[in-house]
């Protein structure tokens, strides 16, 4: 087994995101949390503020071997929308923004990469918002955050905005779906 690697993505409330990758081949581990932000160690409320800088992210763990980063980002462009400037649906707020807090000049050469190659595509109905910045620092959220979508399927967020992220990943993805789920 090759060493892991890390990815840190910020698009829209984390508890979507970490019910899309967990589910990916590849993937082994998905912690929730905050980054880019001034405020050493948040809370959930201080970050929900809007005052702290911090956007709502995932940490991925990934094994290179069996998943690309560039095909970890292919399905964070597919589950939100890269478009929206500090918006996801009706989470507003620069919490809610687009980002890749890349951990090396190789993940931001290939996130800005396939960006262009995205607009230049013509799929989405405007450009591109997503800040691809470095990587400083990850704040884990709070432990009643964790595995959010499994511990809570029939909260009304969860099947409203969560449900339909998941089946356009067994849509479009398939064949990156882990088998353990």
């Amino acid at each position: 087994m090759s060493a892991s690697e890390l990815a840190t993505l910020g698009g829209g409330c984390f508890w979507c995101l970490e019910a899309v990758f967990q589910q990916v081949n590849g993937v082994t581990a998905v912690k929730s949390g905050y980054a880019g932000g001034a405020t050493r160690n948040p809370t959930y409320e201080q970050v929900c503020s809007g005052r702290t800088g911090h956007a709502e992210v995932v940490q991925v763990t990934f094994d290179p071997s069996v998943i690309s980063y560039r095909d970890l980002l292919e399905i964070f462009f597919t589950i939100h929308d890269p478009t929206t400037l500090n918006r996801q649906g009706a989470d507003v707020g620069t919490q809610y923004r687009s980002a890749i807090f890349t951990h090396s000049e190789e993940q931001a050469e290939t996130a800005r990469k396939l960006m262009q190659e995205l607009n230049e595509g013509g799929e989405w109905r405007g450009p591109f918002v997503t800040a691809i910045v470095p990587y400083t620092e990850f704040y884990p959220a709070e432990v009643y955050h964790d595995d959010y979508y499994r511990q809570n399927p029939a909260q009304p967020y969860c099947r409203i905005v969560i449900g339909p992220k998941l089946t356009k990943l067994k849509q479009h993805f398939a064949h990156r779906l882990a088998s353990r789920n």
